[in-house]
């Protein structure tokens, strides 16, 4: 059983067996995040690793006036954020300014899929929509402190936003498209 309290306590004091205890009770739930945040399985790793280490080194900070997951959580999304904008030097910048307005000829349900395949999904995006879906539709951050994280303007998170889902959007229907051709050549 887990004793928050009890664990908390020990990793201020930098007991290890504490810190495995408090990283084996949250690093699947942790890593998933970070999956969604990252393109590939080992930047997730890398973030999840570094966030640990951040967390541990923070431990004494943490006040309780949040549930420590949330505290973790989000020690999580700032590292993955501050790897995403490490790389954006690496891609031309452009600043959308325009909202797109892209509407869906109809709903797919999305509960034919399972999580792996969402996250595919998600990680197939550009990385500007990917991280910018995950923090708005997954995070329930506002586009104002979306835009504030990433430095980018209220459009541009929207627009990104928007992106994302046409994308996401055209890749399940394009997926139906292929199961149902599949399936009707059988």
């Amino acid at each position: 059983m887990f004793n928050e309290e009890k664990v908390l306590n020990g990793c201020r004091k930098g007991k290890t067996k504490c810190q495995r205890l408090l990283y084996e009770h949250f690093h699947r739930k942790m890593f998933a995040i970070a999956l969604r945040y990252c393109k590939t399985r080992l930047d997730a790793e890398d973030v999840l690793q570094e966030s640990f280490i951040k967390v541990f080194k923070k431990i004494k900070d943490f006040r309780g006036d949040c549930p420590l997951e949330f505290w973790v959580k989000r020690i999580v999304i700032n590292t993955a954020l501050k790897q995403y904008r490490s790389k954006l030097y690496q891609y031309p910048q452009q600043d959308i300014e325009e909202l797109y307005d892209f509407i869906p000829d109809q709903e797919t349900p999305l509960s034919r899929y399972s999580f792996k395949e969402l996250l595919k999904l998600i990680q197939e995006l550009p990385e500007k929509c990917q991280v910018v879906f995950n923090l708005y539709a997954v995070e329930g951050y506002q586009h104002k402190e979306i835009a504030d994280m990433l430095n980018i303007s209220t459009g541009t998170s929207k627009s990104q936003y928007s992106r994302a889902k046409y994308l996401l959007q055209k890749k399940i229907k394009q997926q139906e498209t292929v199961k149902y051709e599949s399936y009707r050549g059988k």
